[in-house]
């Protein structure tokens, strides 16, 4: 990772629009700058900045003073957008506003960019989106995608890490989004603490498909809530399909769509996330051989493990191993409560 320069630690800039969500605008310094006990310094360095400096509307009933302009954004490791419920050009017409176009111009290239909720309306209007997957909140992805027919929208996430961009849906996806960022820069252990300090879960399941609006349904439904409580704790067992529904007490077909309504993805898929992650956090915090962490996990071979990793996050279980247990670093924080 970049640094300021000046403090030495990544710099991540929030760029203020007009319209701004307070509870969105707040998401990042909440995120980033988490403080690990006494006075120990946070991991990143966050500023705030508008396109024009000074007094800035929210969508609530009161504005706000945001002091540094787009200058700002020349420092910066890390960019986030959040959301607005302004209804600029970049809504409307598919284009970046002029204040907007000149800001952008202060981003030096490289700089990884994020944008919360409908914050992905500026990183499309700029063109960063052009043949890229990406996500915004699921009240609006249809108009995304009319305005900008160029992005590979997924209705269906939570969030999309598409390397340099990052895109996220509606509010609570925000704080998923800058959680999965910490736990890319500096591992799961240090993300889960962020976590627990902000009283929220260190991961979601499923995507947006859970918050979309659809009938509820019976009050005497059955849930799968109890039986993915179960396979949490049998993750080093086969658990087929059939299993799973026999836990539930109902049909194959009953549990499939009821599984996908209550968390947005297969069975087959939810059970493949809690097996990476499972996987990750033994990488990180035991010296078990891969094998072993095949095998606890229930992939069964280390090659079963190594593609699944890899189709995940991109790299094989050592060089995720070597990235997140340094001699020095994030490891500091793990005798922190």
């Amino acid at each position: 990772m970049r640094s300021d320069g000046v403090t030495g630690r990544h710099r991540v800039a929030v760029l203020v629009i007009k319209g701004v969500i307070p509870f969105e605008l707040g998401i990042p310094s909440r995120i980033f700058g988490c403080r690990f006990g006494g006075s120990r310094d946070p991991l990143y360095d966050v500023v705030t900045c508008a396109a024009v400096p000074g007094l800035v509307e929210t969508d609530m009933d009161f504005p706000i003073v945001v002091e540094r302009g787009p200058q700002t954004l020349a420092t910066a490791d890390t960019v986030i957008i959040p959301a607005t419920h302004d209804q600029g050009p970049e809504c409307t017409e598919g284009r970046l506003s002029d204040a907007m176009a000149e800001a952008f111009e202060h981003i030096r290239p490289g700089t990884r960019m994020v944008s919360i909720c409908t914050g992905s309306y500026f990183l499309a209007a700029a063109g960063l989106l052009d043949g890229r997957p990406a996500t915004t909140h699921w009240q609006h992805t249809d108009h995304f995608q009319r305005t900008y027919p160029k992005v590979k929208v997924d209705p269906e996430v939570l969030f999309v890490d598409d390397g340099d961009v990052l895109t996220s849906a509606g509010v609570g996806s925000g704080l998923d989004l800058c959680l999965h960022i910490v736990r890319r820069d500096h591992g799961t252990d240090v993300a889960n603490r962020i976590a627990r300090q902000c009283v929220v879960p260190p991961w979601r399941d499923g995507g947006q498909a859970q918050y979309i609006e659809r009938p509820l349904p019976p009050p005497t439904a059955a849930t799968t809530g109890p039986t993915r409580a179960w396979a949490m704790e049998r993750l080093d067992q086969p658990l087929p399909l059939t299993e799973l529904a026999s836990h539930a007490g109902m049909s194959v077909r009953t549990f499939t769509r009821r599984f996908r309504d209550e968390v947005g993805v297969s069975p087959g898929q939810w059970l493949t996330r809690q097996r990476v992650e499972q996987a990750r956090r033994l990488l990180e915090s035991s010296d078990l051989t891969v094998d072993l962490i095949a095998h606890r996990t229930g992939f069964g071979t280390a090659a079963s493990l190594r593609q699944h990793l890899h189709a995940v996050i991109g790299v094989s279980p050592m060089v995720y191993r070597r990235t997140f247990r340094p001699a020095a670093g994030p490891a500091d924080f793990r005798a922190v409560s």
